[in-house]
């Protein structure tokens, strides 16, 4: 009889357990940033905060690096289909589908942390405008440092415009190809993923990358020289969620993520430390086989910026609908 009792027990103790999966509510957070990166560190404890004040019934798992094999360039096609509940996306990446976007801030356009602070909340609002009409919720914000932008080489040493114009130069974003282009500097997009290997085959001859982040790609494996060229402040990483999927869910559950994203934003908005940072990672990347060299000159570095205020002008005004009255507003907001 006891063996009975326990074979019941255990049946529905296991009955309650496949109720209990079937009912628990789990979110996928795609996150394309690398899991080395700090970024991802901040979103993590993201996480954990949402799955702490939501208890069993609800799981915030983070899905870092891209493992789940959605494309960042493609958020605003996989996001409000629902091929994942919650995405990290970055504007300058969703230009092909979204122009206004890659044109809101055009990265080196700002310079100073001081003119960063008054523009943040005029782009968080363009953001916002921007993504609903996309079908997306922005439910959060990750800050990005003040970064500081350099020349990694592979074999040679560059420290000026002239030099790198015998050299092909990997970047990231359209308005980086633009404005090298009208340097004279031969730039091609080239995802992060596949820098590395781009730089060892000699794909590219250098890399503009921030030294913040290089020691996460291992770059120091593949450049010998790097030169720091221009600083550069970028709108901030947008936390995004299905607009159906968010109007449809719970009211405690939203409390619990957007509590969680408000601290998210908090601990990620400090910008008091970014140069200690960077001289410390430069410091890591020289012990790792980078020489730093001289930095690019004042000149250089005016005629860099003089070509960015030229292609975040033609960029919005290619782009249409928004974009000119997008760039205007952020213009305002700065002063200019």
């Amino acid at each position: 009889m006891k063996k009975i009792l326990t074979s019941a027990t255990l049946g529905l103790a296991t009955l309650g357990m496949a109720v209990s999966t079937a009912t628990a509510e789990e979110w996928r957070f795609n996150n394309f940033l690398p899991e080395t990166r700090p970024e991802t560190a901040q979103m993590e404890q993201f996480v954990e905060d949402v799955n702490a004040a939501t208890g069993d019934d609800f799981t915030l798992k983070i899905y870092s690096g891209g493992s789940l094999g959605l494309p960042n360039t493609d958020t605003l096609r996989f996001l409000p289909k629902g091929a994942v509940e919650m995405s990290l996306m970055w504007a300058n990446y969703l230009g092909r589908d979204a122009p206004a976007l890659s044109s809101v801030v055009v990265q080196g356009t700002i310079g100073s942390i001081e003119e960063f602070e008054k523009v943040i909340p005029t782009v968080r609002e363009i953001y916002q405008e921007e993504f609903t009409d996309w079908g997306v919720s922005s439910i959060g914000y990750v800050a990005i440092p003040m970064l500081s932008v350099s020349v990694f080489c592979r074999n040679e040493p560059v420290r000026t415009l002239e030099e790198l114009k015998s050299k092909k130069l990997r970047v990231w974003a359209r308005d980086q190809v633009e404005t090298f282009t009208n340097l004279g500097v031969a730039a091609q997009i080239i995802p992060q993923e596949d820098m590395y290997v781009a730089m060892k085959t000699g794909v590219v001859d250098c890399a503009l990358y921030p030294a913040l982040y290089a020691g996460t790609v291992s770059l120091q494996e593949v450049a010998k020289y790097a030169s720091y060229l221009y600083p550069m402040a970028s709108g901030p990483y947008v936390i995004g969620v299905s607009t159906d999927l968010w109007e449809s869910t719970d009211e405690s559950l939203k409390t619990a993520i957007t509590e969680a994203a408000d601290d998210l934003w908090e601990r990620t908005n400090q910008y008091e430390k970014d140069l200690e940072r960077e001289m410390e990672a430069r410091k890591t990347l020289a012990e790792g086989g980078v020489e730093w060299i001289e930095d690019f000159s004042d000149e250089d570095r005016a005629l860099v910026v003089s070509s960015m205020t030229e292609t975040w002008a033609k960029l919005a005004d290619e782009a249409g609908g928004n974009a000119p009255a997008y760039r205007q507003r952020v213009l305002d907001a700065l002063g200019r």
